[in-house]
This record gives C-alpha cells, structure tokens and sequence, in this order.
C-alpha cells in the first residue's frame, strides 16, 4: 500500500487553483514569480514582565499549545539601566513555523482565530512592511481555542508575522486575500 500524506487544505488550495489564479490577475509571465508564503514567525516579548516567572512560563506554555514547538528564548545582547535590563536576561520567545506546520496554524488564524476576536471588523491593510510580510498583533493569547482558561492568566500579547516572498506589498495582499484574510474596508 501507497503511504498517504496528509496535505493541510490551504496548501492544496494554492497548489490547486490560487497559484495560478494569481499568476493571470497579477499579469506574472512565470509560476515561480507568484507570492508564496515563506514561513511564519511567532514571537513574544515580555517587556516590564521579563523578572515574572509565572509570565515566563505562561509565555513559554502558549507557544507550545498553539504551535507544538518549543521557542526558542531570546536574551538580551547588552545591559541597559535606564530598563533594568542585564546582559543575558531572558526577554522573550519565539518560534518559526515552515513547511505543513506554517499552513495548519495560517489556517487556524484566518478561520478560527481572527472570527473570535470581539468586536471584529477585519485585520488592517497597513500591517505590512516594505518587502510585503505582514504582521499581525493580538493583546491577549486567550483567542486562542487550544488553551484554557486557566492558561491564559496572567494574560500576554504576541505578534505573528507572516514572511511572503512577493515583488510588492500590493502582491502579498492579493495572495492573502485569496487564502480568506479578513481585511478591513477601505473608505472611499
């Protein structure tokens, strides 16, 4: 018997039919040209909270649930008084997401993640940074559905930064608005 490989659904969409979509409506003379997702960056700083070892831990804990990798801790390079900040001090985390990995958890933030947030009325067209990736804050971790209650207390923010190979910021717009961003209406 054939080893069947699982394919997360938002890969087997641009493999399908996005890719080229993109190719005709961006008037791209190559495949190879059209934006792809290179991976996904997920990444906490503690700030004020960088001596709390409840924090640390709780910061460390949400990486795991949501991704199921371990960060990597990120410790200051130099000392800085005016911050209380030592050389070496642990200041945050992070974690890339590539390959499967990447797809699952873009796909859990665009259709379970970002409907549950109150209030919502898209994420903002002005996230994204001269090369075209594009970042996206959330204040607390409790959007989240693979924690619990008691896991996201105390409450911290983190910043998910999604890296896009694309020719322009336009492009990485189109190719995230074709796999369902949510992205607010412009005013005319």
């Amino acid at each position: 018997m054939a080893d069947i490989k699982y394919v997360p659904t938002i890969k087997a969409q641009l493999n399908s039919k996005i890719y080229a979509e993109l190719k005709e409506e961006l008037k791209l003379s190559n495949i190879n040209e059209v934006p792809k997702i290179e991976k996904i960056i997920l990444n906490i700083g503690l700030g004020k909270a960088k001596d709390d070892k409840k924090m640390f831990e709780t910061a460390d804990n949400t990486i795991r649930k949501i991704t199921g990798r371990k960060p990597i801790h990120i410790s200051s390079k130099q000392s800085i008084a005016a911050f209380k900040l030592r050389e070496g001090q642990k200041i945050g985390m992070k974690v890339t997401l590539r390959g499967n990995a990447m797809y699952e958890f873009l796909d859990r933030i665009i259709n379970i993640v970002l409907p549950r947030l109150r209030d919502f009325h898209g994420v903002p067209s002005t996230a994204f940074d001269n090369q075209g990736n594009y970042s996206i804050g959330f204040i607390d971790q409790s959007v989240f559905p693979e924690l619990t209650f008691e896991e996201t207390n105390p409450a911290h923010g983190l910043q998910v930064v999604i890296v896009i190979k694309a020719k322009s910021k336009e492009d990485s717009r189109a190719l995230l608005e074709k796999l369902g961003m949510p992205f607010t209406k412009e005013a005319k």
